[in-house]
């Protein structure tokens, strides 16, 4: 009833053979270099074990101001998670008059909780420091490093507006504006003008003027209660100064830090905003620790 029906053989010359190969091969190291160029310290970055980066952002901030290094941390092979404090950016509808220091806290806490995430590398900018010493206080055991970007550095019991003069501290409450949210209006601050920041290019002045947000005035006001006496739970610690401008209200945290003989200090010649400024140096700097 019909035996099986031949196979027809298509035999390849083995000339068009090799250069088929050859042309995958060329097409595959394409992708690899382009991969590699993409990211901060060429191909020896994209050699690294995979590292996992939670990065807090600052004041009037949110995750989004993160996309250009988390773009390239992952490009190296990291996981990277951006989290948004309550009330700002996407959570802005979130805001109400609870939202404190804490409530910043929290919100790391839980990313970090709920991705089930371990041997971190926790960076926060400038108010963000704040928020990762407590997430540090709280996480210990699963905290593998913190790096301060030009961030807060507030002792336990105190509060953030305790490293400012009282003229400073006066002025923004003077700012603060009653912000819509949940369970009624909040006091917050408006954002300043991104140079403040920093940040002078056309289109990255307008993306920020788009993004931020006024930030509650309570998490200035709360201090910061750690359970254990050494910032960051012991854990070992990276300043990056950003000096060029230099953020005012820092430089008695940049001389601080350079006095302690237990950090690592850095500095990247850019604004106070690195992360928008200067992606690939400040990636490169993270990749690197």
């Amino acid at each position: 009833m019909g035996g099986a029906r031949p196979i027809a053989l298509v035999m390849i010359p083995a000339k068009d053979t090799e250069t088929a190969m050859n042309r995958r091969e060329a097409l595959y190291a394409m992708a690899m270099a382009g991969l590699a160029s993409s990211i901060p310290g060429g191909s020896a970055a994209g050699r690294q074990a995979a590292r996992t980066y939670v990065l807090v952002h600052g004041a009037w901030h949110g995750g989004w101001c993160w996309s250009r290094v988390a773009e390239r941390l992952r490009a190296a092979g990291s996981r990277v998670f951006t989290p948004t404090c309550t009330g700002l950016g996407d959570r802005a509808h979130l805001l109400s008059p609870d939202v404190g220091l804490a409530t910043f806290i929290e919100d790391v806490v839980s990313t970090i909780e709920t991705e089930e995430l371990n041997d971190v590398i926790l960076v926060g900018h400038s108010f963000g420091g704040t928020v990762i010493s407590g997430a540090a206080d709280a996480l210990m055991d699963r905290v593998r490093h913190l790096v301060y970007l030009d961030a807060f550095l507030p002792k336990s019991g105190r509060s953030p507006f305790s490293l400012f003069s009282p003229d400073v501290v006066e002025a923004r409450r003077k700012s603060a504006i009653e912000a819509p949210g949940l369970g009624g209006k909040t006091l917050a601050m408006p954002p300043p003008p991104p140079d403040v920041f920093g940040v002078t290019d056309p289109d990255d002045v307008a993306w920020l003027a788009r993004h931020l947000r006024p930030h509650p005035i309570k998490t200035y006001e709360d201090a910061l209660m750690l359970k254990h006496a050494a910032l960051g739970a012991g854990r070992p610690k990276t300043f990056i100064a950003c000096t060029v401008p230099q953020y005012p209200t820092l430089d008695p945290t940049h001389e601080w830090v350079r006095s302690q003989p237990d950090w690592t200090y850095k500095e990247l010649a850019t604004g106070h905003d690195a992360m928008v400024t200067a992606p690939a140096a400040l990636s490169e700097m993270l990749l690197g620790v």
